[in-house]
């Protein structure tokens, strides 16, 4: 499941508390869960405010509105906010639903049926195919390849690119058919659903063995992980649904509210009113005795205040807008259908559009200040491709290309005086690897073969090699068999010296066809370079081709090898097998016995391979930084591979000061930092031209109480972060640290259910639709195809929404002040009576019909630079992001401008009517009701044209709903008029329009008060965009006269680039001068790009892995 509803998620919770409540056992040391083999699916067996002021206007002489005039517009409101969160609920249903009915093949009653995921059972038996994700928890029974091995992907929890090697148990490893199948019987028992991913223990008791077997995690197969290289597998289901890892790691989804919400969310006090009224009636009482102003006793004395309080609660109670929050969602609620619609952000690779899936937070998109952003899926394709090569220090290939050239490479094998080299060199990647070719018997053309790899640079490696005609098409325990170009050669593999993030190299050694003994090697630069013979003639060439490869973002490799000598093979081999056989540090024992033959190298040369980022990334990476905006890359891979892809995204180069923590303790870790932050000095806070690397075991320490501070200044100091082998609890606490700390909005992008806190834990959650699964786009708020529209989608409709968002709430707060303050003004002249001034309908559909269209065509026509002026200078971004359009100082700007505006019209209104109207009939106007209809007449035609005022951009829908309004008050009112008695309302405004209309002093004042009350306004605007332009206006000008803005934002641009760069030179001196031993590597020297995807302490050793497989033997169809 994915992100469920509102309403589901109540619904759930009342679950499991009911859950929790009928298994209070659980707490139990002993308690565990039983599931029968072949038995079929098996149960779990467990041993506001608006609704306040409806309410008092239903109290008998407190509401001087009536009854239903504030119920019946509220309860429409309601009623539409309550459609589009049900539309939206629906939304996430159909997401949830895609999950929930992908299909699998599951064994019941003797036959296999395909069927859904949401109907996958604890206790069933499935079949999973090569490619497809695991639908619950299982127990890897058996597989279609030798000794029950699988291959497993789990980008999707934890990040890592390389797969991982899981098998089954051997009591189990012989179930390769159906009829196997169905003989099985047994019991499996485990513990309880817990949410620890790394840790699993269960038994196993088959019936046909005597004792049980014990189950670890090298058995089970979490929900979320993806089935790769492998034909098929068997797994029996254990944890289905919300019990499953995947699920238990899920946490719930938090209610998010916008910058902008929290701002306006205020109240009203009217107590201040209240006693102004007090302390009229006390000082009137004798002289207007008539009004029974005089009360003796203090009970009746105290009931009379608590009406007066909440007769002011109900007549001010609109200074909020009624409308106010139907507006914003109705305007955020299409402003996401914007976002949906539009096809600049339509992926045609996977078929997937950009979708809002909330709407609440459209605005947040145009403040973002920290990007916190995954690596596999989101920045890369988790796909590599074998891009140059050097060798014999000559380069081969282009960093430009597609792919690689292998012309000049395969014409200087045949004719250079460095042939054997290039032989040597081709030989080495087509042998020295844990690849596995797949079972071709029923074709003889080596082109044919396919490879499964657990190393995805293997792969690419191998790959090219192919494609080269080099081609590796069998495997057996003792040998690797390869074509090279049309001859068959077979390389006996006498012993392979595995990869360790320690030793960062990895060996094998062969016995050649012509019965020569060589030692293949390939690594880190730094490894290999200090193992070569003295004076090797192609170590300079090749150190600074390597340099080059990884300035072009390339992973390294460097390779060399050496020829032994038989006796010198044996008396290694000795030692290899004591070392091998030790009890206590065996690995120590192992690694040292492998120093000592990887010595005294030749360089062949290095491989660049390129892994490859999705489209543009690069580009939109550069776009975000000129955008102001700070970009955190938090990953579970490793550390070299993090780096090598900063540096490929251009988050990283060597002009920049580049920090590294990798420590093994708290106090090491503390030491570092405060080290680090002393030698910032002044610069510390400040964003200057630096990166951090940070090591997850290292972060772990630093996001502890007495790192936590140093840490965080050490990072906002730089800018780019990448944290590496990171866990999806640690990227959400790095999130919330940020989001705590620092007074900016947050933004987190990603595509895994290893994503899912940090995109739940940030403002703003960004989801890649079909990459690696669909959880993280299940927690989102937006789903994108790809990581480039994100730009798009910040700038254009980010910018756009929180511009647009900031004049609706602005513009509804000024509109419902500039009326009901009236009822202020008024009071003074009723003696705070708690009279009305307006009739009590119109009152009530003020926001419902007369002023509801400006403010909708401010939130979705109101357009102050297009979208390509702001996709191509990124800098424009920078306005919103600091919150230029709505803060407390506007907001209150805004609340005195639209009292200053009824301040003009009351009591202009009113000194005009200060004397009775004599009309050609005779009959004599001068009522309260009669002053209301003009100053309403005027505050409806003032607010209207301050909504022209504000606009930035008029089209013939802004004039529609702006005149269109003006005119429906108009028309409304001819015939309101004279409803009564047809309609039992409103007796009182019969005839109004013709004494209204019939007043000259009405047409005089309709031409005078408004220009009076927006001249104001109109010189302000006039002055503001002559002599104070803002950026966006200054754009705004030069886009309408046609002409190229780039001089003139490049002019307003801040030079902060000249001052960064100061700063880092100062601050390299500084780091020079004070390093320690350790960080001298890590500040200054050259990056070379090595990086190399490999499982490492897997369930089943490189050397023991590749000596299971035999390619000549068939493999299982498991039917």
């Amino acid at each position: 499941m994915g992100q469920n509803s509102s309403i589901t998620r109540s619904f759930q919770r009342i679950y499991n508390s009911v859950r929790r409540d009928g298994n209070s056992t659980s707490t139990d040391v002993d308690a565990r869960r039983f599931i029968t083999i072949n038995s079929g699916p098996q149960q779990s067996n467990f041993t506001s405010n608006r609704v306040s002021t409806i309410i008092f206007q239903q109290i008998p002489g407190v509401s001087p509105t009536g009854r239903y005039t504030t119920a019946v517009p509220l309860s429409f409101i309601l009623c539409c906010a309550a459609i589009k969160e049900i539309i939206e609920d629906v939304k996430r249903h159909l997401q949830d639903d895609a999950v929930n009915r992908r299909k699998v093949l599951i064994y019941r009653q003797g036959n296999w049926i395909y069927t859904t995921w949401l109907e996958v059972k604890v206790g069933d038996i499935v079949k999973v195919i090569d490619k497809e994700y695991f639908p619950a928890d299982l127990v890897l029974i058996s597989s279609g390849e030798p000794n029950s091995i699988c291959y497993i992907q789990t980008s999707n929890l934890d990040g890592e690119t390389n797969l991982k090697v899981r098998q089954g148990l051997p009591q189990t490893a012989h179930v390769l058919s159906s009829v196997q199948l169905k003989e099985l019987q047994g019991t499996i028992e485990c513990e309880l659903p817990n949410r620890n991913l790394y840790d699993f223990a269960g038994t196993l008791k088959i019936n046909s063995v005597a004792f049980p077997i014990p189950l670890g995690p090298d058995q089970i197969l979490y929900r979320g992980s993806q089935l790769k290289n492998t034909a098929w597998i068997y797994g029996l289901v254990t944890y289905s649904g919300h019990d499953t890892k995947l699920m238990m790691n899920s946490s719930s989804v938090p209610l998010k509210r916008t910058n902008v919400e929290q701002i306006t969310n205020k109240q009203v006090n009217v107590k201040g009113i209240t006693i102004a009224g007090e302390v009229w009636n006390y000082r009137n009482k004798n002289t207007h005795w008539y009004l029974g102003l005089s009360l003796d006793q203090d009970q009746e004395a105290w009931r009379h205040i608590g009406f007066t309080f909440l007769t002011f609660f109900i007549l001010f109670n609109n200074l909020i807008p009624i409308s106010l929050q139907i507006t914003v969602d109705l305007v955020k609620f299409i402003q996401a259908y914007f976002i949906n619609w539009d096809r600049d952000m339509y992926d045609p690779e996977t078929d997937t559009p950009a979708n809002a899936r909330t709407s609440n937070l459209n605005e947040e998109l145009g403040q973002v200040k920290y990007i916190f952003s995954d690596k596999t899926g989101t920045l890369t394709k988790n796909e590599m491709v074998f891009k140059q090569c050097s060798i014999a220090g000559i380069m081969y290939g282009s960093g430009n290309l597609a792919e690689f050239n292998s012309y000049e490479l395969l014409k200087n094998l045949e004719q250079h005086n460095t042939g054997n080299e290039i032989r040597e060199f081709l030989t080495l990647l087509a042998t020295c690897h844990t690849v596995v070719p797949e079972n071709k018997v029923y074709t003889e053309l080596p082109t044919e073969v396919t490879y499964q790899a657990s190393s995805p640079d293997e792969f690419a490696l191998v790959t090219a090699m192919k494609q080269m005609g080099i081609v590796f098409f069998s495997r057996t325990p003792d040998s690797v068999t390869i074509n090279f170009r049309g001859e068959k050669e077979q390389y006996q593999i006498l012993n392979v010296l595995e990869f360790s993030s320690d030793r960062k190299r990895m060996s094998v050694i062969i016995r050649t066809p012509r019965n020569e003994i060589k030692l293949y090697s390939k690594g880190a630069d730094n490894v290999i370079l200090e193992r070569l013979a003295e004076n090797d003639q192609h170590a300079q060439r090749t150190s600074e081709h390597l340099e080059s490869f990884a300035n072009d973002g390339l992973r390294t490799l460097c390779l060399g090898y050496r020829t032994l000598t038989n006796e010198e093979y044996d008396q290694w081999l000795i030692k290899y097998r004591e070392a091998s056989t030790a009890i206590n540090n065996r690995n120590e024992l192992v690694a040292e016995i492998a120093e000592q033959i990887e010595r005294n190298l030749i360089l062949l040369g290095a491989t660049g391979i390129e892994d490859k980022l999705q489209d543009r990334v690069a580009e939109s990476l550069t776009m975000l930084h000129k955008a102001g905006i700070k970009i955190w890359v938090l990953t579970g891979d490793k550390k070299e591979t993090a780096i090598n892809i900063g540096y490929s995204c251009k988050l990283l180069s060597n002009q920049m000061l580049n920090l590294i923590l990798d420590e093994s303790n708290l106090e090491d870790t503390q030491r570092q930092l405060r080290q680090h932050c002393q030698q910032f000095g002044d610069s510390l806070g400040k964003e200057n031209l630096a990166s951090l690397v940070i090591d997850g075991q290292t972060l772990k320490y630093a996001l502890q109480a007495p790192c936590r501070k140093d840490f965080l200044d050490l990072a906002i100091s730089c800018k780019t972060v990448i944290c590496c082998r990171v866990s999806p609890k640690q990227k959400a606490e790095v999130v919330e640290l940020v989001k705590q700390s620092i007074d900016a909005i947050t933004l987190a992008i990603g595509d895994g259910a290893n994503d899912v806190g940090m995109i739940q834990a940030a403002h703003v959650g960004v989801g890649i639709m079909g990459r690696e699964g669909v959880q993280a786009a299940c927690a989102s708020d937006y789903t994108i195809g790809q990581f480039r529209f994100l730009t798009k989608l910040l700038f254009v409709h980010g910018v756009w929404s929180y511009r647009r968002l900031c004049k609706v709430l602005l513009y509804s707060f000024y509109k419902n002040i500039c009326l009901y303050v009236m009822e202020l003004w008024f009071a003074f002249h009723n003696g705070f009576s708690g009279q009305i001034l307006f009739e009590r309908w119109t009152i009530g559909i003020y926001n419902v019909l007369f002023t509801a269209a400006p403010p909708m065509a401010m939130g979705l026509l109101d357009r102050s630079c297009s979208a390509e002026t702001i996709m191509r200078f990124p800098s424009i971004y920078r306005m919103s992001q600091n919150r230029t359009d709505f803060n407390i100082k506007i907001f209150w700007t805004w609340c005195l401008n639209a009292v200053y505006h009824s301040i003009i019209i009351y009591f202009m209104s009113y000194t005009m009517l200060r004397y009775d109207i004599v009309h050609s009939n005779g009959i004599v106007s001068g009522s309260h009701l009669y002053l209301g209809n003009f100053i309403y007449t005027y505050v409806v035609f003032v607010v209207c044209l301050k909504a022209g005022l504000e606009s930035d951009s008029w089209t013939f829908l802004t004039h529609l709903a702006i005149w269109g309004s003006i005119a429906s008050w108009f028309i409304f009112f001819s015939i309101y008029s004279y409803v009564w008695p047809t309609f039992p309302v409103a007796p009182e405004m019969l005839g109004m329009a013709k004494y209204v209309f019939s007043s000259p002093s009405f047409w005089f004042g309709l031409l005078l008060i408004p220009i009076t009350a927006l001249l104001a306004d109109f010189i302000y605007n006039c002055v503001q965009r002559t002599f104070f332009k803002t950026l966006m206006q200054e754009v705004q000008e030069k886009e309408v006269n046609h002409q190229d803005p780039s001089d003139l934002v490049a002019s307003r641009q801040t030079p902060a680039v000249p001052r960064a760069t100061e700063r880092l030179a100062l601050l390299k001196s500084v780091f020079t001068r004070t390093r320690t031993p350790r960080a001298h590597a890590n500040i200054d020297r050259p990056y070379h790009g090595f990086a190399f995807s490999q499982e490492e302490n897997g369930v089943v050793p490189q050397d023991q892995l590749i000596r299971n497989y035999d390619t000549n033997v068939e493999k299982p169809s498991g039917y």
